[in-house]
């Protein structure tokens, strides 16, 4: 006999950059040429980017870099399409430049043999450069990208988070709230997302963050990286288990 397919019940959202992998030098590279092709102005100064959404980033770019916009939405949708070119055309310097954090390929599948749970994305990132970073390094299979959330959003990430649960619901006919919601990530502005957007925290220490940052501002668990595979699949099951459906 066939075993029954447990239902999805749990939601696991993961951050990208400095959480599952780091090709920094390559997103900076892009980003640099995306912003002159756009403004037609160098990028001389970067904004801080932990945390933060792509349209968070550039918006900050166009004032510490002097670009004058009146119609800077449109402006981030251009931008939006040429950064997804320009990271694309260094797909090949991904796993040349940067790499997987330890433990995050072995974590992320350890996550997805966990009953009832569906994976997906709340990143900065841009959704096409999202997919581009889980590719090169074999990580794009375990996610549901579609009810996911990007960095192209004017959004933020809290108000993002509602908006993937209410997807996500849809799509899997499931209720998910607090007790079965966890976000994985790195930085302090990230633990505060998922208090607004009503979902545990699971911290790495891998990012710009401290292990007592995390910590002080309110996250569920702090690790310091993902490179213990039980820990970090005890640490969501425990997180989420509370949502599990009764038999």
């Amino acid at each position: 006999m066939k075993p029954r397919e447990v239902p999805i019940h749990r939601l696991v959202l993961w951050n990208i950059d400095l959480t599952l992998v780091d090709v920094a030098r390559v997103t900076r590279d892009a980003y640099a040429e995306a912003f002159r092709q756009v403004t037609g102005r160098p990028l001389v100064r970067l904004p801080q980017t932990a945390g933060r959404l792509e349209s968070e980033i550039f918006f900050e770019a166009l004032a510490l870099n002097q670009v004058a916009s009146p119609a800077a939405e449109d402006l981030l949708a251009r931008f939006s399409h040429v950064l997804a070119a320009t990271f694309a055309a260094r797909r090949d310097q991904l796993t040349e430049r940067g790499q997987v954090l330890p433990g995050a390929a072995e974590a992320v599948a350890g996550v997805a043999g966990l009953p009832g749970v569906v994976q997906s994305l709340l990143t900065g990132t841009i959704k096409p450069n999202a997919v581009e970073k889980l590719r090169a390094f074999g990580l794009d299979g375990f996610f549901d990208v579609e009810i996911g959330g990007y960095g192209s959003q004017v959004y933020p990430k809290g108000a993002q988070l509602l908006m993937i649960r209410s997807r996500a619901a849809e799509k899997y006919g499931a209720r998910f709230d607090e007790r079965s919601t966890v976000y994985i990530a790195d930085s302090t502005r990230d633990v505060a997302a998922a208090a607004v957007g009503g979902a545990r925290c699971l911290a790495v220490a891998s990012g710009r963050s401290t292990a007592s940052e995390l910590r002080a501002a309110g996250a569920d668990v702090v690790l310091g990286d993902l490179a213990d595979t039980a820990e970090v699949t005890a640490a969501v099951d425990r997180l989420t288990l509370a949502g599990a459906p009764v038999s």
